[in-house]
């Protein structure tokens, strides 16, 4: 599914992630990105950018939007380390 918010209700940086990811996670939710749905909790979703995933939770109150965690993609992690040891091939 598709997630947008437009306006932005304001994100909770609740693990003082780094301000570049927050600032990638509010463009993510403006522009709008793949969402999957948790299927046992409501208004909680991983939403994916090209290289993060971001597990959110989308107040039914207020809308704001709570970081509850970001890991980088696996085929992103898998690039990165082949380029630290040098092994990439095109």
């Amino acid at each position: 599914m598709l997630l947008q918010m437009n306006p932005l209700p304001g994100v909770d940086n609740l693990r003082n992630y780094p301000t570049e990811i927050i600032k990638d996670l509010e463009e993510l939710l403006l522009s709008g990105g793949a969402a999957l749905p948790d299927p046992k909790r409501k208004g909680f979703y991983d939403l994916d950018n090209h290289e993060r995933t971001f597990f959110i939770q989308v107040s039914p109150i207020t809308g704001r939007v709570a970081l509850l965690a970001t890991w980088m993609r696996p085929e992103r992690v898998e690039l990165a380390a082949c380029a630290a040891a040098g092994q990439c091939t095109a």
